[in-house]
């Protein structure tokens, strides 16, 4: 097993974040120090140490949904001394960390849990996971705002896929938007509010991968019921599937043009 699924499946981060976990020299196999990616490790018979302690899988699997409040960093532990999202959630013996990020002053739904496989496909760079926000913005919103977002808009240096956009309101700011986006770029509402010229004032996720906030009050959390943790599931076996799929008919359409050569 890969050290850093097996660091994911132990409930210490995603893959993501325990490969950066790794780099940052933190953890130890068998009393010797691995900062490189890749290490395979024997999950029966290796010693596997963070920070000092030795980690073992985590039996019972955990899956909540937390209502973020802005002011709380999606991480672990923060090296600028912030609140974590951690500290909402420390009523919970098991280790768990947060599915994907929201941002610092962002609000709203952050999937929890330590289930290691699950959360790596549902954070998949590639995956399409539906998100759902409530943005209140200040400026000018028109229809070329709105256009933009459903074509694509260039942020960072790349085109976001079209996001689903309407106007449901107005706030003393401007306007209350509810938006839906297919990727996790970092602060990507916000910017794509910023380039086509407006300020996001306040930034709640209200729903993702077919599960929704609802009235669960701000700063709390719940355990998901069966049937959304399976919803969950099917969301993200769905995206395997789709990429699985992708991934074959491009070999298909490189043979065809190796064979047209």
């Amino acid at each position: 097993m890969r050290l850093q699924k097996y660091l994911a499946d132990c409930g210490v981060a995603s893959r993501r974040g325990a490969e950066a976990i790794i780099a940052q020299g933190r953890v130890f196999v068998n009393g010797s120090r691995v900062t490189e990616m890749g290490v395979q490790i024997d999950e029966e018979s290796d010693e596997v140490m963070l920070d000092g302690e030795i980690l073992k899988p985590e039996k019972k699997k955990v899956y909540i949904m937390l209502n973020k409040p802005a002011g709380f960093v999606t991480t672990v532990s923060d090296d600028k001394g912030r609140r974590t999202v951690m500290e909402l959630v420390s009523e919970i013996n098991e280790r768990i960390y947060p599915v994907g990020r929201l941002d610092y002053n962002s609000e709203g739904l952050l999937i929890m849990t330590n289930d290691g496989e699950l959360a790596n496909k549902l954070m998949h760079p590639r995956g399409s996971v539906e998100k759902n926000y409530l943005v209140e913005v200040s400026g000018n919103v028109n229809m070329d705002l709105i256009a933009a977002f459903r074509h694509g808009i260039k942020i960072d240096g790349y085109m976001t896929k079209p996001a689903d956009i309407e106007v449901v309101g107005a706030t003393k700011y401007g306007a209350k938007m509810k938006v839906t986006i297919r990727e996790g770029k970092n602060r990507q509402i916000r910017k794509m509010f910023e380039a086509q010229g407006c300020s996001v004032k306040r930034l709640k996720r209200t729903g993702e991968a077919g599960l929704s906030l609802g009235h669960l009050p701000e700063g709390k959390w719940r355990r998901l019921s069966e049937q959304e943790i399976n919803t969950l599931r099917n969301h993200a076996d769905g995206i395997t599937r789709a990429q699985k799929n992708k991934k074959y008919w491009e070999s298909v359409k490189s043979r065809r043009r190796g064979g047209n050569k």
